[in-house]
């Protein structure tokens, strides 16, 4: 923490105005000498450390917070959904759901033999389509990809992940990359994709498979969909393959057990619903982080530095401090 700070141009250590230890394992006596230093050093106080907890599963913000999530022992049959882990992917929250499920594991998947033994395969969202798809078939992921759709094994697309399905990705604008490129996508739907340069943004809703289902949309590619492939919310469908353009459906309870139970069915194994109310647990996480704010950090002194931004007169660390 002393090596960042020293390591900022001198403009940029202004702005750090104090430190909070995040999830800390141990016995904080052992570290409080190192925090009595860190003031020592940096002139600024430790406004608290806040332990990690093991119920404490905040919505990822960041791809360095996609760890997967086993199952819980004694669930019954296990579902195994396979994630691929996109170099630029995008909008993690989508397949948090699945990882509330008590009988459903979820590992992420960027080499063709951690998908091995998956029942369900998620193509998530991404901020680079065109250059994700290039990731995928330089890893032989496409191969893996296509190999279980060919044995009736279902596949989520989302968003970029659903483009990939199409028959083809085009870029005439250069809204990702060069202008005019055009690729071949995996080939399990029948739908094309055009970037344009106008960025969509709706909050759209809907039903599938006898549920409410509603989610957002935010993205450039334009999808036509073509008589070969059936109608689904926000995208399309072919047997056990499913696209939608939607994020954030999988947080609609009914649609995302269903679906499930489906895609269970599918890949020859079993899923009953868990009665799993995905607002309600993402409800209760905050209030745990809440709670663990109050008894471990000076939410006054946080209060304060929000309202008034950092004290004037913070010490600078000369050039190579740290």
């Amino acid at each position: 923490m002393f090596g960042t700070l020293a390591l900022l141009d001198a403009d940029d250590q202004r702005l750090v105005a104090g430190w909070v230890v995040n999830k800390f394992r141990g016995d904080l006596g052992l570290l409080a000498p190192g925090l009595e230093r860190l003031r020592d050093l940096t002139g600024r106080p430790v406004h608290g450390v806040l332990p990690w907890h093991p119920d404490l599963w905040l919505d990822s913000e960041d791809a360095l917070d996609l760890g997967g999530r086993r199952a819980d022992e004694g669930s019954g049959p296990t579902l195994r959904v396979a994630v691929v882990r996109l170099p630029r992917i995008s909008n993690f929250t989508d397949v948090d759901a699945l990882g509330l499920e008590p009988a459903v594991d979820v590992v992420f998947a960027a080499e063709p033999r951690a998908m091995a033994g998956a029942d369900v395969v998620v193509l998530p969202g991404t901020r680079a389509t065109l250059a994700d798809l290039a990731w995928l078939r330089e890893r032989g992921l496409d191969r893996a990809v296509l190999g279980h759709a060919a044995a009736g094994r279902p596949v989520l697309g989302i968003c970029g992940g659903f483009q990939m399905l199409g028959r083809t990705v085009a870029d005439p604008a250069g809204v990702e990359g060069p202008a005019g490129a055009e690729v071949p996508g995996l080939g399990l739907l029948d739908v094309a994709t055009v970037f344009e340069p106008g960025k969509i943004l709706a909050l759209p809703r809907g039903s599938a498979l006898g549920e409410e289902v509603r989610g957002y949309e935010i993205h450039h590619g334009r999808v036509t969909r073509g008589r070969e492939a059936e109608e689904f919310p926000g995208g399309a469908a072919a047997g056990a393959v499913l696209g939608t353009m939607w994020h954030g459906t999988l947080e609609s309870d009914g649609f995302r057990q269903a679906w499930l139970g489906l895609a269970a069915a599918a890949a020859g194994t079993s899923y009953h619903p868990s009665g799993v109310r995905f607002g309600e647990r993402r409800e209760a996480r905050y209030e745990l982080l809440a709670d663990l704010a109050e008894e471990h950090l000076d939410v006054d002194a946080l209060l304060d530095l929000a309202l008034t931004g950092p004290p004037a007169g913070l010490p600078v660390l000369p050039p190579g401090a740290g």
